[in-house]
C-alpha cells in the first residue's frame, strides 16, 4: 500500500490528496473522503499506465 497525504487547499477550497511514492499522483475532493475516494481511482490508473508504458513501479 503506498502512502497517502491528504490536507486542506486554502485556494482551491477543498481537500488535495497526494501519493508522494507515484509522482503527480493526486486528486482533489470537497471532503476528505472524497479526496480519498478520488485519489485512489488515480492511483489505480497510475499503476495501470505505468506498466502498459514500461515504467518502473515504486517499490512500497
Amino acid at each position: 500500500m503506498y502512502a497517502i497525504e491528504i490536507f486542506y487547499s486554502e485556494d482551491d477550497k477543498g481537500f488535495i490528496a497526494v501519493v508522494p511514492e507515484l509522482p503527480g499522483c493526486s486528486a482533489f475532493g470537497e471532503t476528505e473522503e472524497r479526496a480519498l475516494k478520488e485519489v485512489k481511482i488515480a492511483m489505480q490508473l497510475w499503476l495501470m499506465t505505468a506498466k502498459e508504458i514500461g515504467r518502473e513501479m515504486p517499490v512500497h
